[in-house]
């Protein structure tokens, strides 16, 4: 973005919260009627940006810790062993790196730190290399006593640093003139500190230091934080049936200054996406869980500023240099931006055509697109992309069949969205069930298939993580990482499982505004017991609860009145032309 904005710099995401919440109350706040559901709804959604930084500073500061302890034990395997010999790989437990922790003093490092990572060395980085070595923590001023001069001349009769051949596979050290936003030199790959991020969460308190304990409790703070917001955001979904009188509250601003707004707003977020770097879900947070093998291959495309270079760009990274890696991350970044744009088109589609009000469809992308959450998460393809089709299955919900492949889609990736089939069976019951169900279990069928292709697992394997079919995990990941008992998922998920079914009876008759505030309180429920990072996938049910908070009364849009009989017919052709027009 510096080339086309001259010293444009990303914002940071604590000063993004500030801005998009004073910008959010300017637009959408009812100023007139103070006390009104809108105006809870647009708190409740201003109340999600500070768990959500509380929990990745936490994991910031806590992925930090687990660098310095890294670091701290390389630094006592060079100590221990010669100059020449290659450092040891660290296949320490868990319990020997918290113990190397608490006994090494932890290294010191001034804010302009330069970011360390393993590649293969080149001629013309021959220089920068004798320059990282001189800088290195264990080299520091302190380290060794001044009056040792017979040290600082075989540091100087030392032998350069050979440029390794296709025989030779060392690798040796690179600086890069960039500060991460941990400000610690990276000495380990994102997945080998994941699961390190993963172990020492298992390791009990007693053994982590005063600063992992502090990360931790940050982390459990914003987790319940979430929880907390995002349990009051169910509530408000499940009166919301009871809720009858709902009055036309239009945003504060015209139809052109929002599309101005939103269109402004989204070239900058997928510019973001085109030009940053790709980190794996360490950075941003835990896995994925059960879902489609293509969902765990992807890299997360990480938006949030990370360097203090103009337009917080860096340059290539371990994972780009890697050609098998760029086509996926190059696939990454098409699908995230593919996603918010189906996203913000089919707000604005179900707000022209099914709401008959283009200005809350407006509004409601516009409002999509000023969340903190969105801003930062615009990378993630596993939120944005399931948000997508479950979104574009409620704009077909006139068409069964095709609002079935839209939910298989969503469901076969995430997993999570199956537990939809019970409300929307439930809807289609009177007209459409048939069609609805054979899309479904078609568009699941071709996924299966896709699975035998390629790949290292095996094809059971492929199913059982698609459908989730294991028994649930009881490993400490996300909130249940954090000090609660990951056996308290269980009644959980037993609740969840009763909440999901009891959509299929209730409310009765089912229209479309409770068929969107219904499937928007399913995937916030799932965030309760998700075992991998519950919580934080806000975007499988943002969109709808938009839809939600801005629809009009739509009680009778029920299945045996709009649901065509059979195949598309003259209405529905006028209906796609009234959309483009509306775009």
């Amino acid at each position: 973005m510096s080339e086309f904005l001259l010293y444009y710099k990303r914002p940071d995401p604590t000063t993004w919260v500030y801005l998009s919440s004073f910008l959010t109350i300017g637009l959408f706040f009812v100023f007139h009627r103070f006390w009104s559901v809108r105006n809870l709804d647009i708190v409740l959604l201003i109340l999600l940006a500070p768990g959500l930084l509380m929990v990745h500073e936490g994991r910031r500061r806590h992925l930090r810790e687990v660098e310095f302890g890294e670091i701290a034990i390389r630094e006592k395997a060079r100590q221990e062993n010669d100059s020449g010999s290659e450092l040891p790989p660290l296949s320490e437990t868990s319990s020997q790196r918290k113990s190397s922790r608490r006994t090494l003093p932890r290294p010191e490092f001034d804010t302009t730190a330069m970011l360390v990572r393993t590649y293969p060395v080149q001629e013309q980085d021959a220089a920068t290399v004798d320059t990282v070595e001189s800088e290195s923590p264990a080299d520091q001023p302190g380290d060794k006593p001044a009056d040792q001069p017979e040290d600082a001349a075989k540091q100087t009769e030392s032998p350069p640093t050979e440029t390794p051949t296709a025989d030779s596979p060392a690798e040796t050290t690179e600086a890069l003139s960039i500060q991460e936003e941990t400000n610690v030199p990276l000495v380990t790959t994102p997945d080998a500190l994941d699961e390190r991020l993963e172990a020492t969460a298992e390791d009990p308190d007693p053994d982590a230091t005063d600063a992992e304990l502090s990360a931790k409790q940050l982390q459990r703070s914003g987790f319940i934080l979430l929880f907390a917001v995002e349990f009051a955001i169910l509530i408000r979904l499940l009166i919301d049936p009871l809720m009858v009188r709902r009055p036309l509250l239009d945003p504060n601003l015209t139809v052109g200054g929002l599309y101005f707004i939103s269109i402004s707003l989204f070239i900058f977020m997928m510019a973001n996406v085109a030009t940053s770097t790709p980190r794996m879900k360490v950075w941003q947070g835990p896995q994925l869980g059960p879902g489609y093998a293509l969902m765990h291959r992807l890299p997360t495309i990480t938006t949030r500023p990370v360097s203090t270079a103009l337009a917080g760009e860096e340059p290539a990274t371990e994972d780009e240099l890697d050609l098998s890696s760029r086509s996926w991350t190059m696939l990454a970044r098409i699908l995230a931006i593919t996603a918010h744009l189906a996203i913000v088109v089919g707000v604005v589609l179900i707000g022209n055509r099914h709401f008959g009000n283009v200005r809350a469809g407006v509004g409601c992308a516009t409002l999509y697109l000023m969340l903190p959450y969105t801003a930062q998460m615009t990378g993630r393809v596993d939120h944005a992309l399931p948000a997508a089709l479950l979104l574009w299955a409620v704009l077909n919900y006139r068409r069964p069949l095709i609002a079935g492949i839209f939910l298989g889609l969503a469901a076969g990736l995430v997993y999570y969205p199956l537990f939809l089939l019970p409300l929307w069976c439930s809807f289609y019951w009177q007209r459409g069930v048939r069609r609805f169900a054979v899309g479904v279990l078609a568009t699941l069928s071709i996924l299966m298939i896709l699975l035998t292709v390629g790949g290292t697992d095996s094809f059971v394997d492929h199913l059982r993580r698609m459908f989730g079919l294991f028994v649930p995990t009881m490993e400490p990941r996300g909130i249940w990482g954090l000090g609660w008992d990951p056996r308290w998922r269980l009644p959980v998920i037993v609740a969840f499982g009763i909440l999901s079914s009891l959509f299929a009876a209730w409310p009765s008759p089912k229209n479309l505004g409770t068929l969107i505030g219904c499937s928007a309180a399913v995937m916030v429920a799932a965030q309760f017991w998700h075992g991998y990072g519950g919580g934080l996938y806000i975007a499988w049910f943002l969109p709808l609860l938009l839809l939600t908070i801005f629809r009009p009364n739509l009680q009778d849009r029920v299945a045996l009145k709009v649901v065509d009989r059979g195949a598309a017919g003259p209405a529905l052709a006028s209906d796609s032309v009234s959309d483009l027009q509306a775009i």
